[in-house]
Order: structure tokens, then C-alpha cells, then sequence
């Protein structure tokens, strides 16, 4: 299987978020994070946050919320039991808060290959704003695909 080299440029529909103090809560919780500022309303608002701040990595989880966040890779034709996750990086901008409504926007902005195709990259970039566009940040994910048909 080759990721189509055309795939670079596209968009994938615009996925959001409403923001709920529950899910903060819970994924601090789970990602185990200290920090009462991501739990409790009262430290969060006396350390100068309107309200619960969106802890790190959380905006990773917006996209999932469509019913196949991995349409477009199968779309590609990518078989998902061949992917693994590579890598994953947040430029912040500003901070997300319990409220909010995030949108995320994605774009494929690179495919290559590596040890003679038998592993292939696919680059996606994805551009996280409040529902009034404001730029919250900047996330990138990289996916290795393992190919079984090329022997490195």
C-alpha cells in the first residue's frame, strides 16, 4: 500500500467542541495531573482563569469526536492495523477554557517513505480556534504505516 502522494494539501472536515468542566476534570484526572487549576473552579478562577483551562494534549481528543475519525485514512486506503503513532506536537497560542467551542481544522501536509518504503509517513497539521476564531493552537501528528508488502 502507498499513501497517494495527491493526498498532500487535503482538508478534512472541520470537527468541534463544546467543552464541558466534566471532561476537563476527567482528563486531567486520567492524564494524571495534579494541578487543582484543572479540577476546581474556585483555584482556577483565583490563579486568573475565567473558568477551567483545557489541560495540555487535551485538544488531541477533539477530532475524536466524529463518528469515524479515521475516515480519511481508510479513504487513502490505509489499512489501520498497519498504523502506529509516530508523533504528536502543540504550539499553543492561547488557552481553551470550560465553555468554549473548539474547532479543529486539519489539512495532510506531507507523505514520504522511509527504509524502501517498507515504513510510510503521513503528515497531518490541524489548526485548533475558539468558535469566534481565535487561534488556540497548532497541532501535528505524524503516522507511520507499516507496509508488509516491501522487505526493507
Amino acid at each position: 500500500m502507498t499513501i497517494p502522494s495527491a493526498a498532500v494539501g487535503t482538508g478534512l472536515p472541520p470537527v468541534s467542541m463544546d467543552v464541558e468542566r466534566g471532561r476537563l476534570r476527567f482528563f486531567a484526572q486520567s492524564i494524571g495531573e495534579s494541578d487543582p487549576v484543572y479540577t476546581d473552579v474556585r483555584t482556577a478562577r483565583a490563579q486568573g482563569h475565567r473558568d477551567l483551562p483545557v489541560p495540555p494534549t487535551f485538544l488531541f481528543a477533539i477530532e475524536l469526536e466524529q463518528s469515524d475519525p479515521f475516515a480519511y485514512l481508510t479513504d487513502l486506503g490505509v489499512d489501520l492495523r498497519q498504523v502506529l503513532h509516530g508523533e504528536q506536537s502543540f504550539t499553543y497560542h492561547a488557552l481553551g477554557y470550560a465553555g468554549d467551542t473548539l474547532v479543529a481544522r486539519s489539512t495532510i501536509t506531507d507523505t514520504y517513505q522511509k527504509k524502501g518504503g517498507a515504513l510510510e509517513f503521513l503528515v497531518k497539521d490541524t489548526a485548533v480556534t475558539r468558535g469566534d476564531g481565535e487561534r488556540i493552537a497548532d497541532l501535528r501528528s505524524v503516522l507511520v504505516v507499516q507496509n508488509p508488502e516491501v522487505t526493507p
